[in-house]
């Protein structure tokens, strides 16, 4: 009888929400040098339009997608990250132009991460900074994240990138 409540008092451990004090949050850093000037690339990215064109966890955007987004608005992303299909709705929390701009998600009116684009200008064009964060909402989640999905979401990303930087330079295979 110890050992099933035991196991029972395991499993709660693990499924249980994190108390939002507890941070177990991931960072998934990917830079690319991009030889186009910072403020091409800020408004490119910042256009919600272009981002499954670059991005392969993208896989549709709609709102206001076809201009570069200001503080408070709105997007709703339908992704696929990590083997996971689900749909996102992105706020623009800042916005610097042409060096800083960052989102928040939210999937089911609960914290999902957030996205910032860092931008500066070097002799070639612009060093470009993907970083995405999110955090572990339970410690069964951070211990899949551990062992699979921090790889994955990081590949995916380093992919993303570096279709970003072929399509500006020109060197698009799409």
């Amino acid at each position: 009888m110890t050992a099933i409540l035991a196991l029972f008092a395991v499993i709660a451990l693990l499924v249980v929400p994190l108390p939002q004090k507890v941070r177990l949050d991931t960072h998934i850093v990917t830079v690319a040098s991009i030889q186009r000037p910072p403020a091409v690339v800020f408004d490119y990215v910042t256009t919600p339009a272009h981002w499954p064109v670059w991005h392969p966890s993208s896989l549709a955007v709609r709102g206001a997608v076809d201009h570069p987004l200001e503080p408070g608005e709105r997007v709703v992303e339908e992704f696929l990250v990590a083997g996971r299909r689900g749909s996102v709705v992105w706020t623009v929390i800042a916005r610097e132009p042409p060096r800083k701009w960052t989102i928040e998600g939210v999937i089911d009116r609960r914290p999902a991460g957030s996205v910032t684009y860092s931008l500066t200008s070097t002799a070639d064009g612009t060093r470009f900074e993907r970083e995405f964060t999110y955090r572990a909402p339970s410690l069964w989640f951070a211990i899949l994240n551990w062992l699979f999905l921090r790889a994955r979401i990081q590949a995916e990303s380093d992919e993303g990138v570096m279709r970003l930087k072929s399509l500006l330079n020109g060197t698009s295979q799409h």
